[in-house]
C-alpha cells in the first residue's frame, strides 16, 4: 500500500511539470515577397486586429517612423505615418486589443552599443482598414508613449510582446546570454510615473551556436543565437522567439506566467535559409507564424498547424 501510495504520488508531481503538448506545425513555406519597396530592413512582424489576412511592419534603425500594412503574402496594403515620432531603432511591432480597441505598438529599443536613454514604446490605434490603400499614406497620432530604462545599465532589446489580459508589455534582451526578460506596464499613470522595467528571469535554453559558427562574424555566426523577435499568440497558448537561425515555439500552460513558459526547452521548427531573419509573428487565430528577413523583395515564409 505505501509503495502504492509513493507511486501515486510521483505521478502527480511530474503531471504537475509536465510540458503543455504542442501542436504539430507544416515545415515552412514561401507565400510571397514584401512587395514595398521602401520595406527593405523589415524588423517586426504584428497581425491585424481589425482586418483578415493584414500583417504591419516596419524598416529598422534611421527608417521613415511609417508602419507598412501588407497582404499575408507581402503586397502592399498601405503606409501609416506615426505624428512626431522617430525611427532612432525600430525592432519590433505588437498587436493587442484592448477594451475593445485595436492597437499597435512600436518598439523603438534598439541599442547596439547599450548607451541609450531615450528608449521608448509607441502606442497608436490600429487604422480602419478602409482607410488603407496601396498608393496611400495617412498619418495618425501617438496615443500614448512608454519609456524604456531599466534598473541597472541600458541595453539592446529586439523582442517585445503584449500581454493586453495583464496590461503588460514584456521585453527580451539580444547582447547577453543568457537572455533577460523584462516587464512594463502597458498603461501606465504618465510618461514621468514610468517604473524601470522589471526584471523577471534569465532564460537559459535559447540554442546558441557551437562548433565553426563561432570562427564567423556577425549573425551567420556567433550573434546567431541572439534574440531578434517575439510574438505572444492572442489567445496566450503559446510564445514565439526568432533568433538568426532559429524559430521557436514556447507553448504555455492555462495559468503558467511567460515566465515559466519561456524557461522550457523550446520546439524548433525547421528553418529556411535566409540572410537576417529579424521579423515573426502568429497570425491572428494563432493557427499560422509568419517570418521575414531584411533585404529588398524579402520572402514571406508561413508555417501552418498542420
Amino acid at each position: 500500500m505505501r509503495l502504492a501510495l509513493l507511486l501515486s504520488l510521483l505521478v502527480l508531481l511530474s503531471g504537475c511539470t509536465t510540458p503543455p503538448t504542442a501542436p504539430s506545425w507544416s515545415e515552412p513555406v514561401t507565400v510571397g515577397h514584401l512587395g514595398v519597396t521602401d520595406l527593405n530592413e523589415s524588423s517586426g512582424f504584428a497581425p491585424s486586429r481589425r482586418a483578415g489576412n493584414v500583417l504591419w511592419s516596419h524598416n529598422d534603425s534611421g527608417g521613415e517612423p511609417v508602419v507598412y500594412a501588407l497582404g499575408t503574402d507581402g503586397t502592399a496594403r498601405g503606409r501609416v505615418r506615426l505624428a512626431g515620432a522617430t525611427n532612432n531603432d525600430w525592432e519590433d511591432i505588437a498587436s493587442f486589443t484592448l477594451d475593445g480597441q485595436a492597437y499597435l505598438l512600436i518598439a523603438d529599443t534598439g541599442d547596439n552599443r547599450a548607451v541609450r536613454t531615450d528608449c521608448r514604446l509607441y502606442v497608436i490605434a490600429e487604422p480602419d482598414p478602409a482607410d488603407l490603400a496601396p498608393e496611400r499614406e495617412i498619418t495618425v497620432p501617438v496615443l500614448w508613449t512608454i519609456p524604456v530604462r531599466y534598473t541597472d545599465h541600458p541595453r539592446d532589446c529586439e523582442s517585445v510582446s503584449v500581454d493586453a489580459a495583464e496590461n503588460a508589455v514584456y521585453l527580451l534582451s539580444k547582447r547577453e546570454h543568457p537572455v533577460g526578460l523584462y516587464r512594463l506596464p502597458l498603461r501606465p499613470a504618465s510618461a514621468e510615473a514610468t517604473p524601470a522595467a522589471a526584471f523577471l528571469t534569465k532564460l537559459d535554453h535559447i540554442p546558441q551556436p557551437r562548433g565553426p559558427r563561432l570562427l564567423v562574424e556577425g549573425p551567420p555566426g556567433r550573434m546567431a543565437g541572439m534574440p531578434v523577435a517575439m510574438d505572444f499568440a492572442a489567445d496566450g497558448s503559446a510564445a514565439v522567439v526568432l533568433t538568426y537561425m532559429d524559430v521557436l515555439l514556447f507553448p504555455r500552460q492555462a495559468g503558467e506566467s511567460w515566465s515559466e513558459a519561456l524557461n522550457r526547452t523550446p520546439q524548433q521548427l525547421k528553418v529556411m535559409a535566409m540572410p537576417q531573419s529579424e521579423s515573426v509573428c502568429f497570425s491572428a487565430d494563432a493557427r499560422e507564424i509568419y517570418v521575414t528577413t531584411e533585404g529588398e523583395r524579402a520572402p514571406v515564409v508561413r508555417y501552418r498547424v498542420k
